[in-house]
């Protein structure tokens, strides 16, 4: 006889233990074990939190290479009580410990088959049983999560309705306390309920001070004294919640016909002429915008422009905004605003310029970009890559709770009744229409944070620290990526000859890029280095990608001025008529305010149930290399937050998005 040591370990999360009876049974590639019932002593029940259960198996000989450990949960005088395993350590006649790590619920009466965590591509998984259990268990998962339609033209999601989902793709119970997916919730949490219906309009800029007074921090503060200074608007294109627009202007448009004589003595001594070949000039283009309808909020139409913005970058290196056209068709009635027309000319058309900025940034280089992509990589991920894979080892902690919280998106803000439909600019049948133009603009080098920049030409502009942070933070993730990737890919050949990589991609480029070439996402991957950049991308987009484009949004948002949802009154045909009491006017009215600030500061809040990037609480893999390049990249990280908190102490308004302890793994919120 010889013996088998299994100790399995209940998880310390929340209602992590059972009262169910658990059994474990090994299978090797010469036999099987009997199945054996987990026990202490005379205990033969109680798997409690944080707790670690041993028991010896024994067989009559040695099983061979261990292929899959079986583990079974029974209910236990029929209770209904869930168990979360984290993990079985296996200690085998030979003297090896081999890790079956596990990581998810358990219901009463289930069973689930667990392979040991050392990686293997598909062709070097040779033994029969073990290809057929990688097999079983991409069918298992292709049946629970299949591919559905939210609106042609747009990404492929999740086929649940509702945000009932397994166990182990949902809230852990501390996420599931501390969230509420509503805006209604965070009215109170604001203590702004009583205003939440309130259709007037502000009497003043300085009643908003009122209602920040209790919910202000320095970031809010710094916006308020600031958002109104052409500095401050600059700054943001470059360091805001948007820093994906803004381009270098190698020649005006021509249906922005801004000429010499406007920005005469913007530019110092220069012309417009010589600072656009001297490559100082900047434009910011919200086309995409251009002929939707404004929504109807509490019965009231809104106004949505498609600006076109012209910038300046001056020898301090200031980014200061020199033209603004509300719309794209010059003309008499959309005339170009500049910094020498009437103070409240000029602040209107910065704010419909903000406007346009809120639209753009929510539903394209957020909700697009970052949310419906990450869910495209989370459902090919878990629908062809088995437990087995190592790229499934390396993407899965980039893949939390993306599921769960799409699904609360799409049912409680942009849902007919959500929360944005009902209080935004956009809405109605120019939501899904914007989506649509943001979709079919997208490209694989624009989600390359290094393509993207130089395209757009900003390879040279001071104090843009996006993309300063942005690059440092890119290079680390595929410092990481390359050391695991080129560990199991050897060559290009195993690229070429594993089938479910193969699949993989095959599923993005078809439900996430809808098959379109044209973008230049791969439809099959044929080189090592191609599959280390594309997998850097992933990441790269569900961490820091969405961290720059969610994380800031109530600091920046919570100031409506700066920020407005909507706005009541249609843009300006002519200088001169605006005043103060106009801008009152055309801002948001009271209730819709306060119902958006609720929505940008849910958007933005932290929990404590969160993982930083590079934190990996779940033991996937125990090989030698691997877990050594996990502790470079932490240590990459740590090193790359103090550089950046070092940078910001220099610095007047302080850019923290990117820094890596501000990052999270996953889009989770």
């Amino acid at each position: 006889m010889v013996s088998y040591t299994v100790m399995v370990q209940t998880g310390s999360r929340p209602f992590s233990g059972t009262t169910s009876y658990v059994y474990v049974q090994l299978r090797g590639a010469d036999a099987e074990s009997q199945e054996e019932k987990v026990h202490r002593r005379f205990l033969s029940f109680g798997f409690f939190k944080g707790s670690e259960r041993t028991i010896t198996l024994e067989t009559e000989s040695s099983l061979g290479e261990l292929i899959y450990l079986k583990l079974r949960s029974k209910a236990f005088l029929g209770l209904d009580n869930q168990w979360f395993c984290n993990k079985i350590t296996v200690k085998t006649p030979e003297g090896a410990d081999i890790l079956f790590p596990c990581y998810r619920w358990l219901g009463s009466d289930e069973t689930v088959v667990l392979r040991p965590a050392k990686a293997s591509l598909v062709f070097q998984d040779t033994n029969p049983i073990a290809q057929k259990t990688r097999l079983s268990q991409l069918e298992g998962r292709q049946k629970l999560i299949r591919w559905s339609v939210y609106a042609e033209g747009l990404p492929r999601i999740v086929n649940y309705k509702s945000a009932l989902l397994p166990e182990e793709l949902s809230f852990s119970f501390s996420k599931e306390t501390e969230f509420s997916y509503t805006a209604g919730v965070q009215l109170i949490y604001l203590k702004l309920n009583g205003l939440a219906d309130n259709r007037g309009s502000w009497e003043s800029i300085d009643q908003l001070y009122m209602i920040l007074c209790d919910i202000t921090n320095e970031t809010i503060e710094y916006v308020e004294d600031h958002w109104d200074e052409d500095e401050f608007f600059g700054y943001q294109f470059l360091n805001g919640l948007n820093p994906m627009l803004i381009q270098r202007c190698s020649k005006l448009p021509e249906n922005f016909p801004v000429t010499e004589e406007m920005v005469k003595g913007l530019l110092g001594e220069h012309t417009l002429e010589a600072e656009i070949a001297n490559g100082n000039v900047f434009l910011c283009d919200y086309k995409m915008l251009d002929g939707l309808v404004g929504n109807v909020v509490a019965g009231r139409q809104q106004y949505l422009t498609a600006p076109l913005v012209l910038l300046y970058c001056n020898p301090q290196g200031k980014m200061l905004p020199i033209a603004i056209q509300l719309g794209q068709t010059p003309g008499p009635e959309n005339p170009i605003f500049l910094p020498s027309d009437p103070k409240y000319d000029w602040l209107l058309a910065k704010i419909f310029v903000r406007a346009a900025e809120f639209s753009v940034q929510e539903l394209d280089f957020h909700l697009l970009r970052t949310h419906l992509l990450s869910e495209v990589f989370a459902m090919a991920t878990l629908r062809n890559l088995p437990s087995p894979h190592p790229l499934f080892k390396l993407l899965i902690p980039h893949t939390r709770y993306t599921l769960q919280i799409n699904i609360l998106a799409r049912n409680k803000l942009i849902s007919d009744d959500g929360s944005i439909t009902v209080n935004a600019g956009i809405g109605g049948e120019s939501l899904p229409k914007l989506l649509q133009r943001a979709t079919s603009s997208l490209t694989y080098s624009s989600l390359c944070l290094a393509e993207n920049i130089s395209e757009r030409g900003l390879e040279d502009v001071p104090n843009y620290y996006y993309r300063d942070d942005g690059k440092k933070l890119w290079n680390i993730i595929h410092k990481y990526v390359e050391g695991v990737v080129q560990h199991y890919y050897t060559s290009d050949e195993h690229v070429q000859k594993d089938t479910e990589l193969q699949s993989w991609i095959r599923e993005i480029f078809t439900n996430g890029f809808l098959g379109r070439s044209s973008t230049g996402v791969p439809e099959s991957f044929h080189t090592v280095s191609d599959l280390i950049k594309f997998v850097t991308m992933v990441i790269f987009t569900a961490s820091a990608q969405h961290a720059a484009v969610n994380n800031g949004q109530f600091d920046f948002g919570g100031w409506m001025p700066n920020h407005p949802t909507a706005l009541r009154k249609p843009p300006p045909k002519e200088k001169g008529q605006t005043t103060m009491s106009t801008i009152l006017e055309t801002l948001p009215d009271i209730g819709t305010t306060v119902n958006g600030m609720a929505v940008l500061s849910l958007l933005s809040k932290t929990f404590s149930d969160q993982y930083p990037l590079g934190s990996f609480p779940e033991d996937l893999f125990d090989e030698e290399v691997p877990c050594k390049l996990i502790a470079d990249f932490q240590k990459d990280l740590r090193e790359l937050s103090d550089l950046i908190e070092k940078r910001n102490e220099t610095l007047e308004f302080p850019y923290t998005y990117l820094s890596p302890q501000n990052v999270e793994n996953s889009v989770a919120i």
